[in-house]
């Protein structure tokens, strides 16, 4: 290729960018920097020339705002551990899967995501509340005299969010498990190799690159979600995602929201850092 070849190429290449880095930056760049300069505002609605940092002190300083970091985090690693793990045999089936069939299977398997999530919430408060399918169940079967509490507190939410996350992970499984490979399952078990060493040694390391952006999808959706833990948390479940909602929309603090969402981001690429490492950890 040509020097004159090679300028061509790359004008052509920066020409189809360009629309792409505008989208990007309308979308994404713009509202950031207005968010991150609303968190430095002095107003209450996020405006004026003023900067201050006094609600990220505020933030670090109160030990409630600790206790939030603290729940979120907990609960978005609940929420990501039990989703993979509940979602690891069907994405793992599925893809082994020869079935003619296998289209048919993966489509219901991530149906739910057709399905609003505010929806599936309120069926987990049906199904989860102190009258709901399960107490009316056991109180029927005489296993217990109350209501077990299920709902109204972060069980409740976390059960739910799992079920809700789960078509996630199995679409980031199935889209990782690419590497995994039936020839060398088959030469493991002609040398001898029972079937759980051919799962330890063959199928979970390989599937693990699979496994872990599912679990990094899960975590981020979980610990940016509101609807969930407010609705199953009856108020009781205090996350960042609810906290933002709460100053942004009920107290009308757009500072202090938009300060929480700028810690928020900080969490997610602190998670995202981790993440990556993870992956060359895998790949040496």
């Amino acid at each position: 290729m040509t020097a004159v070849e090679k300028k061509t190429s790359r004008t052509l290449l920066l020409v189809l960018l360009v629309p792409g880095l505008l989208a990007l930056g309308i979308s994404f760049v713009a509202p950031m920097l207005w968010l991150l300069r609303a968190s430095f505002s002095t107003s209450a609605l996020g405006g004026g020339d003023d900067w201050t940092p006094d609600k990220y002190s505020e933030i670090l300083t109160d030990p409630f705002y600790w206790r939030v970091a603290g729940n979120t985090l907990n609960y978005g690693l609940t929420v990501a551990v039990f989703a993979v793990i509940l979602s690891y045999p069907i994405a793992l089936f599925l893809a082994r899967s020869t079935s003619k069939y296998r289209g048919i299977l993966t489509a219901l398997a991530i149906a739910p995501l057709l399905t609003s999530s505010v929806v599936r919430t309120y069926g987990w408060m049906v199904i989860l509340g102190d009258r709901g399918v399960i107490n009316s169940t056991l109180q029927w079967l005489t296993l217990t005299d109350a209501p077990i509490r299920l709902s109204n507190n972060q069980l409740g939410a976390t059960i739910a969010m799992i079920e809700i996350l789960m078509p996630y992970a199995i679409l980031a499984m199935l889209s990782g498990f690419g590497r995994l490979n039936s020839q060398l399952e088959e030469a493991a078990t002609m040398l001898g190799a029972n079937r759980f060493k051919v799962f330890t040694r063959i199928i979970l390391p390989l599937s693990l690159p699979g496994v872990i952006t599912a679990a990094l999808l899960v975590f981020v959706l979980a610990i940016s979600g509101f609807i969930t833990p407010r609705l199953m948390g009856g108020g009781r479940v205090f996350v960042f995602g609810t906290e933002v909602f709460q100053e942004a929309t009920v107290t009308l603090n757009w500072p202090l929201a938009a300060a929480l969402a700028v810690m928020l981001l900080v969490l997610f690429s602190s998670v995202i850092v981790v993440y990556r490492r993870a992956l060359r950890a895998l790949e040496a």
